[in-house]
C-alpha cells in the first residue's frame, strides 16, 4: 500500500469513528505506526475531536500542544472549536494571538473564527484589532468574513459600525442583508427594518428569502405594523415560501400580535403538516386576543390530531385561562401537566397560575403557591402578584411583595409606581407622597411608556405628554374634542391611575396625557370614519385609558385594538374583549 492510499484509508477510518473509546484506540495505533504526526492525518483526527458532537476541548488542547510546528489549518480548527462556547472563547483568541506571534499570516478563515471568539467574549477592543488586520491583509472582498464582522458589531450593540461594514461590501448577498436586519432588531431599531425590507426588494443583487421574512415579520409584530406584515405575506406568496413551516408559524404570530386572529387562523387552517409549534402559536394568539375558550378548544383539537403538547403549549393554554378568568380550567390544566403529560411545571407555568389567581382576587392562594414552588421565584413573578395587589387594592400584601423584590435586589421604578398606585387607589395620599419622595431621594426615575400606530406605511411613536409630533397642534385639538364628546356620553377621567408628582402639595392631582390617547387621537384625525385604529403600547394599559377606549369605540363608532405588554384589547361598541378583566 503506497503512502497516499494509506493516508486516505486512515482518514476514512477516523471519519467513521463516532465514539471516543474507538478514537482513543485509533490514537494509540497511529502513534505506534508513526502516522499520527502526519499533518493531514492529524488535522482529520483533531477535527473529529474538536467539532460537535464530540467537542472535547481539553483532549484537543493536549494533543495540539504536542504537535511540532502546527500549520494554519490546525490553528483554524482549534480557534473555531473554542469559538463555539462562551467559556472557551478567550482561549480561542489566545490561540489566534499565538498564531500571529509565531509568524504565520492569518487567512480569511482565521479572522472569521477569531471574530466569533470576540463576539462570544463581548470584547470590542480585540474585535477592532481584528478589523484592522482585515484591512491590512486586504480581505475586504470576503463576504463570509465581513458578515461575521457585521454580526460582531451587532452583538456588541454597535449598529452604526455594522451598517458601515454593510455599506462597504462589494457584493451584498442575502446573508449580509439578513445580518443587518437582525442587527437592527437586536439593537431595537425595529422601524428601520421595514425600510431595509423595501430596499432589499428593490435591490438587483438579491431578494428577501425565508430568513428575511421571519425577521421582518418579527419586526412587524413588534411594531403592530399590519400593513407591512401583509406586504411581507404577499412577498411570501409570490415567491413560493409558504411551504416553510417556520414562515407560516411567523405569519400566525404576526397576525395574532396585530390583533387579526381571523387572518392568523386562515394561515393556520391552510398549513400542511401543522406541528406542535404551529398549534402552540395559534393557541397563544387566541389567548392574547381574549379568546380563552377557543384556545382551550384548540388545545383539545390538537390532541385529537395526535400532537403531544409541549411545555410552551401549556404556557399558552394557562395564559388563556388567566386572560379569560377561567380559574377552574386553569387549575385542571396545571394539575394535568405532570400527571397526564409528563411535563414538569417551570417558572413560566407557575407565573401563569399566579397571574390567574391574582386577577381572580385569590391573592393569598397566589402568595402560598409562590412559597410552595420547587423553583425559586424570580422578580417577574413577584411583579405579577404586585400588579394583582394594585387591581384588588391589597396594600398589606403589596408592601410584602415589594420587600421580596428588595431582597432580590430587583426592584425597579415600575414597582414603586405600582405601590404608589395601590396607596392612591386606597385613598392613602400620605403614603403616595412618601413613595414619590423616596423615589426622588434615591434618584429612581421611571422610563416613559410609548405607543406606536402605523399610518400609510409609516410607524408613528408617541410618549406621555408628547409634543414632538409634526401635527401636535391638530392632535391635541382632536384629543380635546374627543374628551368633550366622551364627557357628554358620561366618561369621567380616573385621576388615581397615573398622576403627576405633586411633591407634597395639597393641589388636586392632574392626569398625564398617556401615549395611547395621543396615538388614538392621531388615528381619528388621520383616517376616514369607520377605520379600525390599531395601537401598540409597551406597558400595561391603565384603567382610565381602558375606559377612554371603551367610550370612544361607542361614541365614534370605531373599533380600537390596543396591544399592551400583557395582551390585546379589542374595543367595540363600548365593550372590550377582556370583559374588563386584565
Amino acid at each position: 500500500m503506497n503512502a497516499a492510499h494509506q493516508e486516505k484509508t486512515i482518514i476514512s477510518l477516523i471519519k467513521s469513528c463516532t465514539q471516543k473509546p474507538h478514537l482513543f484506540q485509533l490514537h494509540s495505533l497511529l502513534l505506534r505506526s508513526s502516522q499520527f504526526y502526519n499533518p493531514t492525518v492529524f488535522l482529520s483526527f483533531l477535527s473529529r475531536f474538536a467539532h460537535p458532537p464530540l467537542h472535547d476541548l481539553s483532549y484537543c488542547d493536549r494533543i495540539f500542544s504536542e504537535f511540532p510546528q502546527p500549520n494554519i489549518s490546525l490553528y483554524n480548527t482549534m480557534i473555531r472549536a473554542h469559538s463555539l462556547n462562551r467559556d472557551s472563547a478567550r482561549k480561542g483568541f489566545l490561540l489566534y494571538q499565538e498564531l500571529v506571534h509565531s509568524g504565520i499570516s492569518p487567512n480569511a478563515l482565521t479572522e472569521t473564527v477569531a471574530l466569533k471568539c470576540c463576539t462570544k467574549m463581548g470584547s470590542f477592543y480585540h474585535g477592532i484589532q481584528i478589523h484592522a488586520e482585515i484591512w491590512r491583509h486586504g480581505y475586504l472582498s470576503d463576504g463570509l468574513l465581513l458578515t461575521t464582522l457585521m454580526d460582531f458589531y451587532s452583538c456588541l450593540e454597535k449598529s452604526t459600525d455594522a451598517s458601515k461594514v454593510f455599506d462597504e461590501l462589494p457584493h451584498k448577498d442575502t446573508v449580509a442583508w439578513n445580518v443587518l436586519i437582525s442587527c437592527y432588531i437586536r439593537n431595537k431599531q425595529t422601524r428601520d427594518v421595514l425600510g431595509l425590507f423595501d430596499a432589499m426588494r428593490n435591490s438587483k443583487e438579491c431578494q428577501p428569502d425565508d430568513v428575511t421574512c421571519l425577521l421582518v415579520l418579527q419586526a412587524c409584530g413588534s411594531l403592530n405594523a399590519l400593513d407591512w406584515g401583509q406586504k411581507v405575506h404577499n412577498h411570501i406568496i409570490e415567491n413560493g415560501l409558504l411551504n416553510a413551516k417556520t414562515v407560516c408559524n411567523s405569519l400566525i404570530a404576526m397576525y395574532s400580535r396585530c390583533g387579526c386572529v381571523d387572518k392568523a387562523y386562515e394561515v393556520f387552517k391552510q398549513m400542511v403538516g401543522r406541528n406542535v409549534v404551529s398549534w402552540t402559536t395559534m393557541i397563544s394568539g387566541l389567548s392574547s386576543n381574549g379568546y380563552g375558550r377557543d384556545a382551550i378548544e384548540a388545545f383539545k383539537l390538537m390532541q385529537r390530531e395526535g400532537i403531544s403538547p409541549g411545555d410552551q403549549t401549556f404556557t399558552a393554554v394557562l395564559s388563556a385561562c388567566s386572560h379569560s378568568g377561567l380559574v377552574n380550567e386553569g387549575r385542571t390544566f396545571f394539575e394535568a401537566m405532570s400527571r397526564d403529560y409528563g411535563v414538569t411545571p417551570n417558572i413560566h407555568h407557575y407565573g401563569c397560575m399566579v397571574d390567574l389567581l391574582g386577577r381572580a382576587g385569590l391573592l393569598d392562594e397566589a402568595y402560598e403557591l409562590i412559597h410552595s414552588m420547587r423553583v425559586k421565584p424570580d422578580a417577574a413573578m413577584w411583579r405579577t402578584l404586585l400588579g394583582a395587589c394594585r387591581i384588588h387594592r391589597n396594600v398589606a400584601l403589596g408592601e410584602r411583595v415589594v420587600e421580596h423584590l428588595v431582597e432580590l435586589k430587583a426592584q425597579e421604578a415600575g414597582d414603586y409606581v405600582l405601590l404608589s398606585n395601590i396607596y392612591s387607589a386606597s385613598g392613602n395620599s400620605e403614603k403616595v407622597i412618601e413613595v414619590r419622595k423616596m423615589m426622588k431621594e434615591k434618584g429612581i426615575q421611571t422610563t416613559p411608556a410609548s405607543s406606536t400606530i402605523e399610518m400609510k406605511g409609516r410607524v408613528h411613536e408617541f410618549f406621555v405628554d408628547d409634543v414632538s409630533h409634526p401635527r401636535k397642534k391638530e392632535i391635541y385639538e382632536m384629543l380635546g374634542e374627543i374628551n368633550q364628546q366622551l364627557r357628554i356620553a358620561g366618561y369621567v377621567a380616573e385621576i388615581t391611575c397615573e398622576v403627576k408628582n405633586v411633591e407634597g402639595k395639597s393641589d388636586p392631582y392632574t392626569l398625564s396625557i398617556h401615549s395611547e390617547k395621543l396615538a388614538i387621537a392621531f388615528g381619528i384625525l388621520a383616517t376616514p370614519p369607520g377605520t379600525t385604529i390599531r395601537v401598540a403600547k409597551d406597558l400595561r394599559i391603565c384603567r382610565d385609558c381602558h375606559n377612554f377606549c371603551k367610550n370612544l369605540s361607542a361614541v365614534y363608532n370605531r373599533k380600537v385594538v390596543i396591544r399592551d405588554r400583557n395582551r390585546l384589547h379589542h374595543f367595540q361598541e363600548g365593550h372590550c374583549s377582556c370583559s374588563d378583566y386584565w
